[in-house]
Order: structure tokens, then sequence, then C-alpha cells
């Protein structure tokens, strides 16, 4: 196994200068001509730095830990979680997918806290509490940091209220005239922390109306959605908010191919503006839901580690605008 004293030696340089070079150290000023040697002799000798003795020379590790959510969360939040893991590992962290398997709060902390990670982005947190919180930082972890519609104590908060969709959304059935609008809730495990708050949304946009909000739920599965469509004239709704883009789609074509007309018979609004919400015939009514750059948490994240002992606070990331198009 070739060392950092091989890599010093072909080329020409201190084991200190290829330290420094290797772990991107800015105290030293190197030229670039001798980070190249020290780069190129890396490279032929096969010679990667030991990332257990980086972390013990810090003090802690270069490790943001990404739990898996635990259920499909679409193509928007992937896009977002992807961006965010490019801009961490463009600042020399590295990240590291940890796969669920069912554990939840404090059991999912201590699994967590196994492998230091300096930090943790916890999608899906109001499972995780305030003594796993604690838990991870008494581990080493210097930033715990969650995704989701609640703050957890001693944890940096990126809030995600859904009901900023929902609200948009009923608002503009309203506005259409639509008076018994139906409400999408998916039977997928796990969805209910996106479909409930969205729902709720949809509830605040009616109150002080004369408008009836029904729930109605709705498998992802075409079977299921055609026979929805087959019972939909007798649910009595002139409108209805899908929950999102793709279940919106699945449920056009399932009153489309009943003889239910959208926009005339029920309109319809989805969630996410999906490109392919554009190509629907008529085109879907959509929210779309504004996320902050992966760049711009990736930072905050940088600063959360730089500084342990900053007050955690609580940031609001959704924001939600409906997009008029056909359907509604």
């Amino acid at each position: 196994m070739p060392t950092s004293a091989d890599v010093a030696r072909l080329a020409g340089v201190s084991r200190a200068t290829v330290s420094y070079v290797l772990n991107n150290t800015n105290a030293v000023r190197i030229s670039e001509p001798t980070r190249r040697r020290v780069h190129e002799a890396a490279k032929e000798l096969g010679y990667v730095p030991h990332a257990a003795a980086r972390s013990l020379r810090a003090g802690h590790s270069r490790m943001v830990l990404m739990p898996t959510p635990a259920v499909s969360v679409g193509p928007l939040y992937n896009r977002f979680l992807s961006e965010l893991q490019w801009s961490l590992s463009r600042l020399d962290y590295t990240v590291v997918q940890y796969g669920r398997v069912g554990l939840t709060g404090e059991e999912a902390a201590r699994a967590w806290a196994e492998l230091r990670p300096v930090a943790v982005l916890a999608p899906g947190a109001h499972d995780l509490g305030p003594q796993g919180v604690a838990l991870l930082k008494r581990s080493g972890a210097r930033a715990v940091i969650t995704f989701g519609p609640y703050q957890v104590d001693g944890a940096h908060a990126l809030l995600m209220d859904q009901r900023s969709v929902g609200r948009a959304a009923g608002a503009h059935l309203l506005a259409r005239g639509r008076r018994r609008i139906g409400v999408i809730i998916p039977q997928e495990p796990g969805l209910e922390a996106f479909s409930r708050p969205r729902a709720d949304g949809v509830r605040e946009s009616a109150e002080g109306t004369a408008a009836q909000v029904v729930e109605v739920a709705l498998p992802y599965d075409e079977g299921a959605a055609a026979r929805l469509a087959a019972r939909w004239r007798s649910l009595g709704l002139d409108g209805v908010f899908a929950y999102n883009d793709e279940y919106a789609m699945l449920l056009m074509r399932a009153l489309q191919d009943e003889g239910i007309a959208v926009p005339d018979g029920t309109g319809m609004v989805g969630a996410d503006d999906l490109m392919l919400g554009r190509l629907l015939r008529p085109r879907l009514s959509t929210v779309r839901v504004e996320l902050p750059s992966g760049q711009e948490l990736a930072e905050l994240v940088d600063r959360m580690v730089s500084d342990p002992s900053a007050e955690p606070p609580a940031r609001q990331l959704l924001g939600a605008e409906l997009v008029e198009r056909e359907s509604g």
C-alpha cells in the first residue's frame, strides 16, 4: 500500500507538503507546479489519503451523513438532494447516504452516530427527537440539520411547510368557482408527512366560504384510479387537488377514460411543476414548489460545522406559486 512518504519521494517534496496539498489546506501557500507534481505522483502510485487518520489530526471528520428518505419523495426533491450532495462535495465534505431500514428516533441516531459524522442532514426529522440530536452531538456531530415541517430541540431546522402548497391550489380552485373540492390522499406509507399538511392547506383556503373539501384516498395504481373514476360522478366533485403532478396525471387519464372532461367536468391542480404536466392535454395547472439552491444550503452546513456553538436557527425553505394552465 503506497504511503504519503512514497508520494513525497516521487514528487520531490516533504510529507508535510503532500498532506497540505491532498487535504486542500489553505494555511500554507504552495505553488501550482508543486501541487501538480504531488497530484501526479499520488495518481501514479494509486495513493489516496486515509480518512480516519485525517479526522484524528483535524479533531473531526469531513463526513456528512444523509439518511435516505423512507419513501420516494419525487423528482423535485431528488434533484434538490442531488444538488446539495454535489455542492457539499465541492466544499471537501464526503457525503454518505445511510439506508434507514426501518430505524427511527434514538435507534436511528445511535446507528448514525457509529459512523462519527461531522454533520447529519435528516429528512423527515419529526421522528428524530431531542434525545437523538443530543446523542449525535455527544458522538462528535457539530451540526444536526433537519428537513421537515417541525423543529426539533437542539437541531438546525430547515422547515418545509407543505400547507402553503395546498393553500395555493385551493385558492386557485376557489377562484375558478369550484365549490366541492376533492383532495387526493396517497395511500403509500410515509407520504402522510406531505399529504396531510397539503390537505390542511386546502381546507385553510376554504375557511369562511361555502366550499366543501372532501378527502379522497388513492393508491398510485392504474386499477385504483380507474375504480375511483368509475364512482367519480357520485362524489359530486367539481374540482380536485391531486397531491402532486404524478397523481394528477394518473387521475386525469382515468377520468378521461371514464368520459369525464377536465376541466369542464372537474378542474384539476397538481404540484411540483414537472415537465410531463406540460405535455398533457389539457396542460396541467400546478403549484410550483420553490426550494433554495443546493449550493446555498451546503454553505450553510459549512458555516454550522465551523461554528458549532452558534444558536441552532430555524429557516423556512418552501415557497409555493400557482402556475395556471388549462386543467384548472
